[in-house]
């Protein structure tokens, strides 16, 4: 297990703008979580700016950026997406997204001028961000029965894991989330209480 556990990321929305050669690129940068959230942001963004030449985009996602996509959206292969991409990537920025829409302005710019243009508006955009750091934390479903609840209860004040939810009846049940770093302790002092059930949920 690796000890460093933190990302960094973004904080909600941001915009930027760029012009180059009469071409107008108007760049965006969103903290994202998921998939869906990027679905819903690409369907608003084509419906918003249906009249741009382009609306080129690269995404992180995963506590090292480990899912990732860049879509040049018609431009030449490797002129748009990328570049966006590597500006994340640079940075180490995950859980992110930037998109840049392109207004074509009558001067083609050639393969050099798009990297440039791209990776110039993706940096636009991101100097306007507020970067924030954050731990990588491993989530935990616990069951256990009322008799051994004050057990899990000392185990839950040792490690101070986030509580998500909690629900105390005949069943008792916890969603945990912990930092990666200290997951492995807390878990093998839970599993040493008689009854638990423990079902590990993600990273995030």
């Amino acid at each position: 297990m690796e000890a460093n556990d933190t990302y960094y990321t973004i904080t909600g929305y941001t915009e930027g703008y760029l012009r180059e050669k009469g071409s107008k690129f108007l760049s965006y940068a969103w903290h994202v979580e998921s998939e869906e959230d990027i679905k819903v942001i690409v369907d608003e963004m084509r419906k918003k700016f249906y009249d741009a030449t382009h609306r080129c985009y690269a995404w992180r996602l995963g506590p090292k950026g480990e899912q990732f996509r860049a879509n040049d959206d018609g431009e030449p292969s490797g002129t748009a997406g990328k570049p966006i991409l590597g500006q994340l990537l640079s940075r180490g920025l995950t859980y992110t997204m930037i998109m840049v829409v392109r207004y074509f302005g009558g001067t083609k710019l050639g393969v050099p001028g798009l990297i440039a243009a791209y990776k110039d508006s993706a940096a636009a955009v991101l100097d306007n961000c507020e970067v924030v750091a954050r731990t990588e934390n491993a989530h935990y479903d616990v069951g256990f029965g009322y008799l051994v609840m004050n057990d899990v209860m000392k185990v839950i004040k040792e490690f101070s894991p986030e509580i998500k939810e909690q629900v105390f009846d005949n069943t008792c049940r916890v969603i945990l989330s912990i930092r990666r770093n200290r997951e492995e302790q807390m878990i093998a002092k839970l599993k040493d209480i008689e009854g638990t059930s423990i079902e590990f949920t993600g990273y995030k």
